[in-house]
């Protein structure tokens, strides 16, 4: 569960800092590196989580899902 938590909070923390780089780039009108500043710090932040789900995907912590589709059972034929 803490490491459902701590993905959200970068994501979000990714949004924000994605969101305030556009906000910065409209109001300096690319004038100053506020937006620059931010994009750098999304990139780190986005980097710092794939590292951290990769991490822990190693050290067993989480595990790949296969997701809601699953491959059909072969059934034997019966001869």
């Amino acid at each position: 569960m803490l490491i459902k938590i701590l993905t959200i909070l970068f994501l979000l923390a990714i949004l924000y800092s994605l969101a305030s780089s556009l906000f910065f780039l409209v109001i300096d009108k690319g004038e100053g590196d506020r937006t620059v500043k931010r994009l750098t710090w999304r990139i780190g932040l986005s980097l710092v989580l794939f590292l951290f789900l990769w991490g822990a995907y190693r050290l067993g912590w989480i595990e790949p899902n296969s997701g809601p589709v699953r491959a059909p059972q072969q059934i034997p034929a019966d001869e």
